[in-house]
């Protein structure tokens, strides 16, 4: 029998709770807030009843308040239903504000108040499990190098993880931007043979073409203009251990080419270089492309793709992966409240309907970022959109026939809320591409995402 600690000094409504309720729940009476916070941490009920006005201030909150604070402070998922009289309604709604989960006026209703303790505990059992769903997935997850998630996809990909991870193979990883592809490479070291050598990650996309051979292979002294010394690459740094090359769809044709010797025959030469180096490294890429296009196009060699994807792990995009939103979105949520001191209790059922609704661009990454961005702003107990940086779609004005503004046309009239954010989000990239004419740079900017994003919305809606 669940345990309902009831803190009330009026004698008539404590016995009528009981009377009332003693069928249903354990029940724990307390007069005063003391002897309440007493009984609770003693026995940890998931819900309380509370009233405001208690000895000494019987006549304002400060009592039933403290006592609030201190129960939500012990343990944040309690469920705490305040009980006002009308005039006490401001007070109530304070209480609200600062994490109760419902108020009831008095004089009570045995049924309503029944209504309202079932619905909160049955609340606090889902969130209880919630909570040791997290913890479970986080424990079994965690030899992934910190890869989440509980949907049947996912659980794909990790048994491929697990497959691969100890099989010396080239492993090529295919996923939108954000999707955690440097993650999963990690899992397939720290699960490898070589999990005691180094891994190397680099990014082919990020670094200017007449550079990056020199960061891949190294260079000897006097190769070019300016080497001054011989440098090892990120190839020989690896040695004995993996080499995450991301972005390998960026890789320009000539040192595809070079990168496909040494797949083939295991050394390198430095440029500049006469010398073969023999390399022990195991090679795991990413890309972000339709590598099938590219290779069509011309801009992927076949044979590089065959040596590199002896063995493939596709990642899915996060709009694909609805039941991780929930388990993501709290789990970083605890992950900040912790790193900036913070204490949100959740996310409110709007917010969360919000998360859900979107289609997450960025995946994984934007997802994180928001509720980061979240936790920092957040002034109450439970995000709300707005935190997460949602707004509600404006119905835009028209003139009337005569010129005048004759009213509002509800632009988005008929559509879910899923697709007048589509229809939003293109507009808006529309309007931020005409501006800085067609200029990523500028126009991820003034959008707030950045450049590969951009990238993928632009391949969404089709521009």
């Amino acid at each position: 029998m669940e345990k309902l600690l009831i803190i009330d000094d009026s004698p008539e409504i404590r016995q009528q709770l009981k009377w009332g309720l003693k069928k249903d729940y354990k029940l724990l009476l307390a007069a005063d807030v003391d002897e309440g916070l007493r009984l609770f941490r003693s026995h940890q009920p998931k819900v309380v009843t509370l009233d405001l006005g208690l000895p000494p201030d019987i006549d304002g909150a400060t009592e039933g308040l403290r006592g609030l604070k201190e129960i939500l402070t012990d343990a944040p998922g309690t469920k705490v239903v305040v009980l006002s009289g009308n005039e006490e309604r401001e007070n109530a709604l304070k209480a609200v504000g600062l994490g109760a989960y419902d108020f009831y006026s008095k004089p009570i209703e045995l049924a309503e108040l029944k209504t309202i303790l079932q619905r909160a505990f049955h609340l606090a059992t889902l969130e209880e499990e919630n909570r040791g769903l997290l913890q479970a997935t986080q424990a079994e997850q965690r030899s992934l190098s910190g890869i989440f998630g509980q949907c049947v996809k996912m659980e794909e990909v990790f048994t491929s993880i697990r497959k691969v991870a100890s099989v010396d193979v080239p492993v090529l990883i295919l996923g939108e931007s954000g999707t955690g592809k440097e993650l999963v490479a990690r899992a397939l070291h720290d699960n490898s043979l070589r999990k005691e050598g180094p891994f190397v990650p680099i990014n082919c996309g990020a670094i200017p073409e007449n550079l990056l051979e020199s960061e891949l292979f190294g260079h000897e002294k006097g190769a070019f203009t300016g080497a001054q010394s011989q440098v090892k690459g990120k190839i020989e740094y690896a040695q004995g251990g993996t080499l995450f090359l991301d972005e390998i769809g960026e890789m320009p044709p000539p040192l595809q080419v070079k990168l496909l010797r040494f797949l083939q025959e295991r050394v390198i030469q430095r440029v500049g270089g006469r010398q073969d180096i023999e390399v022990d490294v195991r090679v795991v890429a990413a890309t972000n492309i339709d590598i099938q296009q590219a290779i069509q196009q011309g801009t992927f060699r076949e044979d590089l793709f065959y040596c590199l994807g002896v063995i493939s792990v596709d990642l899915p995009p996060l709009r694909e992966r609805e039941d991780d939103v929930f388990l993501l979105s709290h789990l970083f949520l605890h992950r900040y409240n912790g790193e900036f001191g913070k204490k949100v209790r959740g996310i409110g059922q709007n917010a969360m309907e919000a998360l859900r609704g979107y289609d997450w661009p960025g995946n994984v990454r934007e997802l994180e970022n928001k509720i980061k961005r979240a936790v920092v702003m957040a002034d109450q107990p439970f995000l709300e959109p707005g935190d997460l940086g949602f707004v509600d779609v404006a119905p835009a004005e028209v003139p009337a026939e005569n010129g005048q503004a004759g009213g509002i046309a509800l632009a988005y009239e008929g559509l879910t809320l899923k697709e007048a954010r589509q229809r939003l989000e293109k507009e808006l990239l529309l309007i931020a591409l005409e501006k800085e004419d067609g200029n990523i740079v500028r126009s991820a900017e003034i959008l707030g995402v950045s450049r590969p994003t951009l990238y993928d919305l632009m391949k969404k809606h089709g521009l």
